[in-house]
């Protein structure tokens, strides 16, 4: 059974780092596209990063400059990492494997992690 597990959550002060991991089980890195999505308390899921299996990535507009997505194949696993944290990068971070890589639209992730939850204090 595919699974994903993310881990690496936590409290920071605002313009604070942490570093998310995603590890995959069942299936090898090279297969999939891994995105990174974000859901805050009464918000909608929202996209944040994706990597492709070929190692492209993507960011949305709110996190460019400051994360940054990176994979390690040896270790079936995705990093993002965050620096220059905001309060309002607090959430649930979720990692899922797509076919095709899409930090607009999650319904094309076959795969979800347990999620993460991220809190950034002012």
């Amino acid at each position: 059974e595919v699974q994903l597990a993310e881990s690496g959550g936590g409290l920071v002060q605002a313009g604070g780092s942490l570093r998310l991991s995603c590890a995959a089980s069942e299936f090898t890195l090279d297969a999939y596209a891994i995105g990174w999505f974000r859901q805050a308390a009464g918000k909608e899921r929202e996209g944040v990063s994706c990597i492709t299996s070929g190692g492209s990535t993507f960011y949305t507009d709110s996190v460019k400059g400051r994360f940054t997505v990176s994979s390690d194949n040896a270790k079936n696993t995705v990093y993002l990492q965050m620096n220059s944290l905001k309060p309002e990068d607090t959430g649930v971070y979720y990692c899922g494997a797509a076919l095709f890589c899409s930090t607009k639209d999650y319904s094309g992730y076959d795969y979800w992690g347990q999620g993460t939850q991220v809190t950034v204090s002012s």
